[in-house]
């Protein structure tokens, strides 16, 4: 082989390292559980010049392959992280302290957000990530027929919906009032917390002997036992929202394209309403943060792009997208809805919302908690004695 040859083919090799370099260099590596965005960053990376490498993970596998990284030190730069996670892998170390960075970019400031957002994305006096979008829960209830027992605009109390249930419970055989979330371990804090509880973290499992808390059990159990709820799943929840044996349901924002999708016969029957009130209407802040992987190396590119996704502009055209709540409240502004009844209801109920406990354990706190409720809806157990058990549930929960 010639000598000149043998140089071309060196220079070949390092050239083409030195592209290889350059082309990891200017990528930015992004894991999340939300579909669309592959595409959606083209317009970053025309701006910057860079490739945003999105890695779509499903929500079933994503904490599992969060943990993976963590354990090898191997991540994303950017990372999409579920806001009831963020106890558990901040305690890990998995995201980058954020706090030093928030005044060097326009849109990352916490002033920009919900409150119920920002309380998720600290962990021990650090800012450990940025709100993406937000997420609540609504009554979505049926005009027409709810107008026929008396409450035309839906109930706005928790007296009113017993009576409105009541009332459709009444109309026969297979008639319910509301589909209520069974699996959603959320769901029962929000009703605990609209009864005038709340968690503080230090009290640990006394949190549980609140009369408050009792009442939200009680409440929730008043559903099964008077049949006004049905035990057994039953019918789809739009056909059985369509055909009005369950006119009313919690979900949300995202069943609004269910219910136009799936149910056009009944468009101009139905509306969604705030949550309840008893001593207050407090509904969930869930929703998803970004963060930055700790031990990345493009820092400034990775912030650059969280930057680009909090932009009130970003966020309504993510809203447009995916249909995704924007977290930035200067986003709620524009037209696209604000002009849109239903959605903008789902701003209004934004301004009384609550994020979960930020604890490691306060998911499988809800999954035991659902586990009690089913015990005693289903097989009649004693809600006293519930509560009890729950409590030294949580106790040895907490002291693992």
């Amino acid at each position: 082989m010639s000598i000149i040859m043998i140089l071309t083919l060196i220079l070949g090799a390092c050239s083409s390292g030195e592209s290889s370099g350059e082309k990891e260099k200017d990528t930015l590596k992004v894991w999340t559980m939300s579909g669309a965005l592959d595409e959606f960053v083209t317009e970053f990376e025309n701006e910057n010049g860079v490739t945003v490498e999105v890695q779509t993970i499903p929500w079933a596998n994503a904490h599992d392959k969060l943990l993976t990284a963590v354990a090898s030190g191997k991540g994303p730069d950017v990372l999409q992280i579920g806001t009831t996670w963020v106890a558990e892998f901040a305690e890990a170390g998995t995201f980058l302290d954020l706090t030093e960075h928030l005044d060097d970019y326009e849109n990352i400031s916490p002033d920009n957000f919900y409150e119920g957002a920002n309380g998720t994305t600290t962990f021990d006096d650090k800012t450990i990530a940025v709100p993406w979008y937000v997420d609540t829960r609504l009554l979505f209830y049926r005009t027409d027929i709810l107008a026929e027992m008396g409450y035309p605009e839906g109930p706005t109390t928790w007296d009113d919906m017993v009576d409105a249930s009541r009332k459709l419970a009444a109309r026969g055989e297979g008639q319910y009032a509301i589909d209520m979330p069974k699996s959603d371990p959320q769901f029962p804090f929000m009703l605990a917390w609209q009864q005038g509880w709340d968690y503080q973290v230090g009290k640990g499992s006394e949190n549980f002997n609140s009369e408050d808390f009792k009442e939200a059990v009680e409440l929730h159990h008043l559903f099964y036992e008077e049949e006004l709820s049905q035990m057994e799943k039953g019918k789809e929840f739009f056909q059985a929202f369509a055909d009005g044996s369950k006119p009313m349901f919690f979900s949300g924002p995202w069943d609004i394209g269910t219910i136009k999708d799936r149910a056009p016969e009944i468009e101009g029957k139905w509306d969604v309403h705030v949550m309840p009130k008893a001593e207050n209407n407090k509904s969930m802040m869930g929703g998803a943060h970004l963060a930055v992987f700790h031990n990345s190396d493009k820092v400034d590119l990775a912030l650059d792009f969280i930057n680009w996704m909090a932009d009130e502009e970003t966020q309504v055209k993510w809203y447009e997208t995916n249909s995704e709540l924007p977290a930035n409240m200067a986003a709620w502004e524009n037209p696209v809805l604000t002009d849109d009844p239903m959605v903008s209801t789902f701003g209004e109920q934004l301004e009384s919302t609550q994020p979960l406990p930020l604890i490691p354990e306060f998911e499988r706190l809800g999954q035991e908690l659902l586990s009690q409720l089913e015990k005693i809806n289903r097989g009649g157990k004693d809600v006293d004695e519930a509560i009890a058990e729950y409590k030294d549930t949580v106790a040895e929960v907490l002291s693992e």
